[in-house]
Protein backbone atom coordinates (compact mmCIF):
# COMPACT_ATOMS: atom_id res chain seq x y z
CA UNK A 1 0.00 0.00 0.00
CA UNK A 2 2.53 2.19 0.69
CA UNK A 3 3.82 1.82 -2.63
CA UNK A 4 0.71 2.49 -4.54
CA UNK A 5 0.18 6.18 -1.98
CA UNK A 6 3.82 7.09 -2.88
CA UNK A 7 3.91 7.17 -6.29
CA UNK A 8 0.40 7.96 -6.74
CA UNK A 9 0.94 11.06 -4.60
CA UNK A 10 4.28 11.93 -6.87
CA UNK A 11 2.39 11.20 -10.07
CA UNK A 12 -0.36 14.24 -8.87
CA UNK A 13 1.89 16.79 -7.94
CA UNK A 14 1.53 16.60 -3.80
CA UNK A 15 4.58 18.24 -2.14
CA UNK A 16 5.77 16.02 0.89
CA UNK A 17 4.76 12.61 2.04
CA UNK A 18 4.40 12.93 5.66
CA UNK A 19 4.61 9.97 8.39
CA UNK A 20 4.12 10.24 12.66
CA UNK A 21 4.98 8.16 14.93
CA UNK A 22 3.99 6.28 18.10
CA UNK A 23 5.77 3.40 19.44
CA UNK A 24 3.50 2.12 22.02
CA UNK A 25 0.17 3.16 22.22
CA UNK A 26 -2.42 2.21 25.71
CA UNK A 27 -5.88 0.97 26.07
CA UNK A 28 -7.19 3.30 28.37
CA UNK A 29 -4.28 6.25 29.24
CA UNK A 30 -4.59 9.16 31.33
CA UNK A 31 -2.38 11.83 29.52
CA UNK A 32 -4.22 13.95 27.63
CA UNK A 33 -3.97 14.84 23.87
CA UNK A 34 -3.61 18.12 23.11
CA UNK A 35 -5.07 18.35 19.70
CA UNK A 36 -8.28 17.56 20.45
CA UNK A 37 -10.75 19.53 22.37
CA UNK A 38 -11.97 16.72 24.76
CA UNK A 39 -7.82 15.52 25.37
CA UNK A 40 -8.81 11.97 23.34
CA UNK A 41 -6.77 11.19 20.34
CA UNK A 42 -9.30 9.73 17.69
CA UNK A 43 -6.76 6.48 16.67
CA UNK A 44 -7.79 3.49 18.20
CA UNK A 45 -4.99 1.99 20.57
CA UNK A 46 -5.22 -1.31 17.69
CA UNK A 47 -3.97 0.64 15.33
CA UNK A 48 -1.40 -0.15 13.30
CA UNK A 49 2.07 2.44 13.40
CA UNK A 50 4.86 2.11 10.99
CA UNK A 51 8.14 2.95 12.07
CA UNK A 52 8.54 6.50 10.02
CA UNK A 53 11.59 6.04 9.04
CA UNK A 54 11.41 2.47 7.69
CA UNK A 55 7.93 3.51 5.91
CA UNK A 56 9.62 6.62 4.53
CA UNK A 57 12.30 4.40 3.43
CA UNK A 58 9.68 2.00 1.56
CA UNK A 59 8.48 5.12 -0.19
CA UNK A 60 11.34 6.92 -1.19
CA UNK A 61 12.35 4.01 -3.05
CA UNK A 62 9.44 4.06 -5.15
CA UNK A 63 9.41 7.94 -6.18
CA UNK A 64 11.93 10.14 -7.26
CA UNK A 65 10.84 14.40 -6.70
CA UNK A 66 8.43 13.75 -3.80
CA UNK A 67 10.13 15.43 -0.47
CA UNK A 68 9.86 13.04 2.77
CA UNK A 69 8.94 14.23 6.11
CA UNK A 70 8.60 13.23 9.65
CA UNK A 71 5.09 14.04 11.03
CA UNK A 72 6.67 14.09 14.05
CA UNK A 73 8.84 11.54 15.31
CA UNK A 74 9.28 12.06 18.93
CA UNK A 75 12.80 12.82 19.43
CA UNK A 76 12.94 12.08 23.20
CA UNK A 77 12.12 8.47 22.76
CA UNK A 78 15.63 8.05 20.95
CA UNK A 79 19.33 7.41 21.31
CA UNK A 80 20.38 10.45 19.35
CA UNK A 81 23.37 9.09 17.57
CA UNK A 82 21.51 6.14 16.20
CA UNK A 83 18.90 8.12 15.36
CA UNK A 84 21.26 10.70 13.73
CA UNK A 85 22.65 7.52 11.44
CA UNK A 86 19.20 6.58 10.75
CA UNK A 87 18.17 9.46 9.33
CA UNK A 88 21.18 10.58 7.33
CA UNK A 89 20.83 7.56 5.61
CA UNK A 90 17.19 7.72 4.62
CA UNK A 91 18.26 11.54 3.35
CA UNK A 92 21.32 9.57 1.22
CA UNK A 93 18.99 7.07 0.03
CA UNK A 94 16.17 9.54 -0.75
CA UNK A 95 19.16 11.83 -2.34
CA UNK A 96 18.03 14.64 0.29
CA UNK A 97 14.73 14.40 0.23
CA UNK A 98 14.12 14.39 3.71
CA UNK A 99 12.86 16.62 6.65
CA UNK A 100 12.88 15.45 10.51
CA UNK A 101 10.01 16.80 11.84
CA UNK A 102 10.07 16.63 15.48
CA UNK A 103 8.19 16.58 19.05
CA UNK A 104 8.46 16.11 22.31
CA UNK A 105 5.73 13.63 22.91
CA UNK A 106 2.56 14.19 25.12
CA UNK A 107 1.75 10.62 26.63
CA UNK A 108 3.54 9.76 29.99
CA UNK A 109 2.56 6.20 29.17
CA UNK A 110 4.30 5.83 26.20
CA UNK A 111 7.88 7.43 27.78
CA UNK A 112 6.80 4.64 31.18
CA UNK A 113 6.98 1.71 28.54
CA UNK A 114 10.35 2.54 27.11
CA UNK A 115 12.20 3.35 30.80
CA UNK A 116 12.54 7.46 29.76
CA UNK A 117 11.94 10.41 31.69
CA UNK A 118 8.71 11.99 31.04
CA UNK A 119 9.81 15.22 32.73
CA UNK A 120 12.23 17.63 31.31
CA UNK A 121 11.70 16.17 27.79
CA UNK A 122 11.60 19.05 26.24
CA UNK A 123 15.01 19.73 27.45
CA UNK A 124 16.04 16.34 26.33
CA UNK A 125 15.00 16.74 23.03
CA UNK A 126 16.77 20.26 22.49
CA UNK A 127 20.00 18.92 23.24
CA UNK A 128 19.68 15.92 20.81
CA UNK A 129 18.84 18.28 18.34
CA UNK A 130 22.03 19.84 18.96
CA UNK A 131 24.26 16.85 19.62
CA UNK A 132 23.11 15.35 15.99
CA UNK A 133 23.94 18.35 14.26
CA UNK A 134 27.00 17.91 15.64
CA UNK A 135 27.85 14.63 14.22
CA UNK A 136 26.08 15.36 11.21
CA UNK A 137 28.73 18.53 10.87
CA UNK A 138 32.12 17.09 11.91
CA UNK A 139 34.19 14.70 10.64
CA UNK A 140 35.12 13.96 14.02
CA UNK A 141 32.52 14.52 16.75
CA UNK A 142 32.29 15.70 20.66
CA UNK A 143 29.80 16.78 22.68
CA UNK A 144 29.00 16.99 26.30
CA UNK A 145 25.70 18.01 27.65
CA UNK A 146 23.18 16.82 30.57
CA UNK A 147 21.68 14.02 28.64
CA UNK A 148 24.23 12.77 26.05
CA UNK A 149 28.11 13.04 25.99
CA UNK A 150 30.34 11.74 23.29
CA UNK A 151 33.71 11.76 22.44
CA UNK A 152 35.86 11.41 19.17
CA UNK A 153 33.32 9.61 17.14
CA UNK A 154 32.23 8.94 13.46
CA UNK A 155 28.60 8.74 12.05
CA UNK A 156 28.59 8.30 8.46
CA UNK A 157 27.12 8.45 6.38
CA UNK A 158 26.39 12.80 6.36
CA UNK A 159 23.16 14.27 5.28
CA UNK A 160 23.10 15.01 1.37
CA UNK A 161 22.47 18.93 1.60
CA UNK A 162 25.72 20.32 2.97
CA UNK A 163 25.80 18.22 6.35
CA UNK A 164 22.48 19.39 7.52
CA UNK A 165 19.09 17.73 7.14
CA UNK A 166 15.92 20.68 7.65
CA UNK A 167 14.55 20.23 10.88
CA UNK A 168 10.71 20.95 11.85
CA UNK A 169 9.48 21.89 15.18
CA UNK A 170 5.60 20.00 15.42
CA UNK A 171 3.23 21.26 18.01
CA UNK A 172 0.92 23.79 18.45
CA UNK A 173 1.86 25.16 22.23
CA UNK A 174 4.03 27.95 23.06
CA UNK A 175 6.58 25.93 23.82
CA UNK A 176 6.79 24.44 20.76
CA UNK A 177 7.21 27.54 18.84
CA UNK A 178 9.67 28.75 20.95
CA UNK A 179 11.78 25.30 19.98
CA UNK A 180 11.17 26.41 16.25
CA UNK A 181 12.19 29.86 16.57
CA UNK A 182 15.20 29.10 18.48
CA UNK A 183 16.21 25.45 17.18
CA UNK A 184 14.62 24.89 13.44
CA UNK A 185 14.34 24.95 9.67
CA UNK A 186 10.10 25.33 9.95
CA UNK A 187 7.40 25.02 12.30
CA UNK A 188 4.62 22.02 11.69
CA UNK A 189 0.97 23.25 13.25
CA UNK A 190 -1.40 20.23 13.81
CA UNK A 191 -5.27 20.22 13.33
CA UNK A 192 -5.71 23.71 14.29
CA UNK A 193 -8.94 24.90 13.97
CA UNK A 194 -9.12 26.90 10.57
CA UNK A 195 -7.20 29.97 9.06
CA UNK A 196 -7.71 32.16 12.54
CA UNK A 197 -6.05 29.62 14.53
CA UNK A 198 -2.98 29.80 12.49
CA UNK A 199 -3.08 33.41 12.19
CA UNK A 200 -2.39 33.58 16.12
CA UNK A 201 -0.11 30.67 16.55
CA UNK A 202 2.07 32.60 13.65
CA UNK A 203 1.77 36.00 15.67
CA UNK A 204 2.75 34.03 18.67
CA UNK A 205 5.86 32.44 16.45
CA UNK A 206 6.92 35.75 15.18
CA UNK A 207 7.21 37.14 18.54
CA UNK A 208 9.18 34.06 19.78
CA UNK A 209 11.55 34.79 16.71
CA UNK A 210 11.33 38.40 17.57
CA UNK A 211 13.15 36.83 20.80
CA UNK A 212 15.52 34.89 19.02
CA UNK A 213 17.08 37.52 17.37
CA UNK A 214 15.69 35.69 13.88
CA UNK A 215 13.58 36.94 10.69
CA UNK A 216 10.46 34.01 10.62
CA UNK A 217 10.76 34.39 7.22
CA UNK A 218 13.36 31.84 7.67
CA UNK A 219 11.22 29.03 8.91
CA UNK A 220 9.07 27.08 6.45
CA UNK A 221 5.49 27.04 7.90
CA UNK A 222 3.45 23.47 7.38
CA UNK A 223 -0.33 23.07 8.75
CA UNK A 224 -2.28 20.71 8.98
CA UNK A 225 -6.17 22.05 9.64
CA UNK A 226 -8.99 19.78 11.74
CA UNK A 227 -12.27 18.58 9.82
CA UNK A 228 -11.92 17.53 5.93
CA UNK A 229 -13.74 20.11 4.44
CA UNK A 230 -12.16 22.68 2.17
CA UNK A 231 -9.99 25.17 3.03
CA UNK A 232 -9.18 28.48 2.36
CA UNK A 233 -5.76 28.22 0.65
CA UNK A 234 -5.26 31.68 -0.31
CA UNK A 235 -6.45 33.23 2.98
CA UNK A 236 -3.65 30.40 4.10
CA UNK A 237 -1.19 31.34 1.43
CA UNK A 238 -1.35 34.91 3.06
CA UNK A 239 -0.74 34.47 6.28
CA UNK A 240 2.49 32.69 5.62
CA UNK A 241 1.88 29.04 5.14
CA UNK A 242 3.81 27.40 2.95
CA UNK A 243 2.68 24.05 3.06
CA UNK A 244 -0.55 22.72 3.90
CA UNK A 245 -0.52 19.02 5.24
CA UNK A 246 -3.64 16.34 5.01
CA UNK A 247 -4.22 13.76 7.24
CA UNK A 248 -5.67 10.79 6.11
CA UNK A 249 -5.53 6.98 6.22
CA UNK A 250 -5.45 5.66 2.81
CA UNK A 251 -7.67 2.90 1.46
CA UNK A 252 -7.45 -0.63 2.03
CA UNK A 253 -7.65 -1.31 -1.77
CA UNK A 254 -4.79 -0.99 -3.37
CA UNK A 255 -7.17 0.31 -6.78
CA UNK A 256 -9.09 3.04 -4.99
CA UNK A 257 -5.87 4.95 -3.90
CA UNK A 258 -6.00 7.03 -7.24
CA UNK A 259 -9.16 8.31 -6.24
CA UNK A 260 -8.72 9.00 -2.43
CA UNK A 261 -5.50 10.61 -3.77
CA UNK A 262 -8.30 13.25 -5.67
CA UNK A 263 -10.57 13.98 -3.03
CA UNK A 264 -7.31 14.67 -1.13
CA UNK A 265 -6.43 17.02 -3.49
CA UNK A 266 -9.63 18.69 -3.76
CA UNK A 267 -9.69 19.82 -0.03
Amino acid sequence: MIDAVAAGAEAAGFATLWAGEHVVMVDDGASRYPYAPDGRIAVPAQADWLDPLIALSFAAAVTSTIRLATGVLLLPEHNPLLLAKQVASLDALSHGRLSLGVGVGWSREEFDALGIPFERRGARADEYLAAMRTVWRDDVASFAGEFVSFTGVRVNPRPVRDRRIPIIAGGNSDAALRRAARFADGWYGFNLEGAEHVRERLERLHHACGQAGRDPAELDVAVALAGDGPHDHERLAALGVDELVLVGSPPADPGAVKPWLARLASA
